[in-house]
Parts: C-alpha cells; structure tokens; sequence
C-alpha cells in the first residue's frame, strides 16, 4: 500500500464571478547588457519567446469571447433582460449583441487589440442593460438584503475557521487567510457604505470562497492524511490528476473573468500557468508510457504552478 501525505481536492460549486486584488506587477524586462547588435540565435530566441507570448494572448482571448458569449445569451443576466420585456433594457442588449459580433470578427481576422476593446465594451453594455431591466428601488432594497446576508455568512464562517484551526493547533497559513477575509470583508463594508451594494457583494462573495476552501481543507486534512492509501502508482497519479483539475476550476473562476478588469493580472499569473500546463501535459506523457511515478512528480509541480497564479492574483488559498 502506498501512504500519501496530501489534502483530499477541494470540490466548489461556484455560481459568481469573483474578484481578485491586483499585486504589484514584477519588472517585465532586464535592463540591456550591450549595445551589440544581437546574433541570429538571440534573435530566434527573442522570435520564439514573441510567438509564444501570442499564442498564449489569442488562447485566452478566445476564451474571453466564450464567456462573453454566455454572458449575452445564458447567463442569469441575460435571463432577467428577456423576462423584464423592457425595451430600453432589450434595445442595449442587441447593441451589446452587435458588438460582439464585431469583435469576434476582429478576433479571426488576427486583431486581437480590437477584439479584446470590443468585448469590454460588449461587457459594459450589458451591465447596462441589466440596470434598465431592474426598477432602482427594487434592486437597491434586494441588493442592501443580499450584502447582509452574505456578510453575516462570511462572518460566522470566519470564526469557524479560527476555532477549528485552534482545537486542530493548526497554525501554518491561518494568519494570512484570516487577514485576507477581514481585508476584503472591510472592502465590501466601505463600498456598501457609499450605496455600491452589487461591488461589495461580489468583494463578499470573493471572501467567503477564500474561507470556505480554507474550513473545508481544516475540516479533512487530519483524517485523509492518515486515511489517504493507494493500491497502485496508477490508482495515485489519478488522484494527482483529480486534485489538479480542481486547481485548474478554481483558476477559470478566479482569475479569467477579472482580466478585463485588471489589464496587469495576465502579466503577473500567466507565466505561473503557462509552466502548470507544461508540466500536466508532460505528466500525461509520462503516465501514457506507464511512468506513473514521474508522472505523479510533475503533477504536483504542475498543481504547485497553479496555486502560485491563484495566490498571485490576489487570492490566498492552502497549499
């Protein structure tokens, strides 16, 4: 039987959009060495390293244009524009509709800059839309409700992570995800107070994630360590794959949505990414040539990878 010593994935039903806060972002050059004229293989390298960079911008633009997509004819957004048959609120949505065809025009014809501006916009003409489909004081009422509740939540879930953290004498990241809630917790106080209820929800939203990730790994860790047994290097490097399709979820939720809001975000996670999906896919390699104990090593690289783009972004998470 093979002992590992790992938490057990965290499974999230998320159904919101969550913010992150952006970090300062690292120097993004060197500064020059020489004045010499570079070599052809500096200048293929610095060649490569430019196509790369593309590629990874037109991979998340084209799922940029996905979300958006759903955002215009699925979401729950665009559910209340059709049921609330305001004809202002329908009029701006066809107009986000057009917008949006543009930019995925411009999007295959190569220009990107376009396409990425047009979705922004496209974004802000639904929000728009999702305003004139709602009376004000209705919304406002149901929005400050809302906010209340959702505080309330975070709060006691808040002081059930530092309780449990005390009895289990946990100490290793308590400190900084409790400062991370009570930071973002005092965002959403401060926006609630100055009436932008629909902001400070979404900051409330972000904080009780973050803790509840943290009392769910609390509430698991001491019995799956000790419980957590494989038959096999196969049976094991499945459950590597589970834990970092997890991390790859909370990725999608955390961080792709917040790039249009946060032009520096992609600088500062993207690197942490790119190596993530570098390592899974050489995991895959190795696992297809029934090398499951390389491939578990790199699956944990990978996994690692991942949680640092999360924290990057803004997010603190165990791991």
């Amino acid at each position: 039987m093979i002992q590992r010593h790992n938490f057990h994935p965290i499974y999230l039903a998320l159904a919101v959009v969550l913010p992150l806060h952006s970090l300062p972002a690292a120097a993004e050059t060197e500064p020059p060495q020489s004045q010499q004229p570079a070599t052809a293989p500096a200048q293929e390298s610095a060649a490569s390293r430019l196509a790369a960079t593309a590629g990874q911008n037109k991979e998340q633009l084209a799922r940029r244009i996905e979300s958006v997509g759903h955002l215009l004819e699925t979401s729950s957004a665009a559910r209340q524009i059709e049921s609330s048959q305001i004809a202002q609120a329908l009029a701006v949505r066809e107009e986000a509709r057009g917008l949006y065809n543009t930019a995925r025009d411009a999007f295959r014809s190569g220009d990107l800059p376009t396409a990425n501006r047009l979705l922004t916009e496209t974004t802000m003409l639904m929000f728009k839309a999702v305003r004139l489909a709602s009376p004000e004081d209705v919304t406002r009422k149901k929005m400050e409700t809302d906010f209340g509740v959702r505080r309330a939540s975070v709060k006691a879930l808040l002081a059930a992570y530092q309780r449990i953290a005390g009895e289990k004498s946990v100490i290793r990241g308590v400190k900084e995800t409790v400062a991370s809630v009570e930071k973002t917790m005092a965002a959403a106080d401060k926006l609630a107070e100055a009436g932008k209820y629909a902001e400070g929800r979404i900051e409330l939203d972000h904080a009780y994630i973050t803790v509840k990730t943290a009392v769910r790994t609390l509430r698991h860790g001491d019995t799956l360590v000790r419980s957590l047994n494989f038959a096999s290097k196969e049976e094991e490097y499945h459950y590597e794959i589970d834990r970092n399709d997890t991390h790859q979820m909370l990725i999608k939720v955390l961080i792709d949505e917040k790039r249009a809001e946060s032009p520096d975000l992609d600088r500062q996670v993207s690197g942490f990414i790119a190596k993530a999906k570098e390592l899974r896919t050489s995991a895959e390699a190795n696992a297809k040539a029934k090398d499951f104990a390389g491939a578990i090593k790199l699956l944990e690289d990978s996994t690692t990878e991942l949680v640092r783009a999360i924290r990057n972004a803004g997010v603190y998470i165990p791991g």
